[in-house]
């Protein structure tokens, strides 16, 4: 691949337009931002119960005492892109515990499976598992057989029916977000697919290199397998 060049001052003069508009995406961001804030909080009613390793937790317990709860929707302990994710906001789970909000990843695996990738990957945020729940399915990450078969609902948006939905994919990521007000938990917030992207620091990282994201089908792995 070859790049056209130029001068400096060439450079600096598409540098300063290219400018004007990330400055106009930061300010679309943080409007999108207070709009996520001011979305109605809807209670949880389920009673949901989770695997963690301090032993059985219901959807409360994983507050830790805080106000503020964030989940990501692990979709397996084989995933590479999850793994990616995690390798990403593995270091922020301190800082936000300091302020007030809770982290968990939740995925369907049995929780000594989640513990021990967990432990292989060099990460301490915290897991729960969600077997035998309905917590993946209730939030959009998890399906079955008969939504697949029909076009199960996935970012809002019905997906195409699965000619052979024994093939899945029964699990895909997400985020989302629950606060406790008046000792009641509520769902406040939820993204998936590329709603994710911006909390991805690989890929914001690669954007900024010189051939972005530059991906080819399986470019990267668990960390521990290159």
């Amino acid at each position: 691949m070859r790049h056209r060049t130029g001068t400096r001052e060439e450079w600096r003069a598409e540098r300063l337009e290219l400018l004007e508009a990330e400055k106009e995406l930061t300010r679309r961001s943080d409007e999108l931002a207070r709009r996520r804030r001011q979305l109605p909080w809807v209670p949880v009613e389920e009673a949901y119960r989770f695997g963690t390793a301090h032993g059985p937790a219901t959807l409360r317990d994983l507050f830790r005492g805080r106000s503020q709860l964030l989940v990501y929707h692990y979709m397996s302990p084989s995933c590479p892109s999850c793994a990616a994710m995690a390798d990403g906001f593995a270091g922020s789970v301190v800082h936000l515990e300091h302020h007030d909000v809770a982290f968990t990843a939740v995925c369907r695996a049995p929780i000594a499976d989640l513990l021990a990738h967990g432990r292989r990957m060099g990460w301490t945020f915290e897991w729960a598992s969600s077997l035998g729940s309905s917590f993946n399915h209730d939030f959009g990450v998890s399906f079955t057989d008969e939504q697949l078969a029909r076009g199960a609902e996935y970012n809002f948006r019905a997906l195409p029916p699965v000619p052979d939905p024994s093939a899945g994919p029964h699990d895909l990521p997400g985020i989302s977000a629950f606060a406790v007000q008046d000792d009641v938990v509520h769902h406040t917030y939820s993204a998936y697919a590329r709603g994710g992207d911006a909390l991805w620091t690989m890929y914001q990282w690669l954007d900024r290199a010189p051939l972005g994201r530059n991906e080819t089908p399986g470019w990267f792995r668990l960390h521990d397998e290159y």
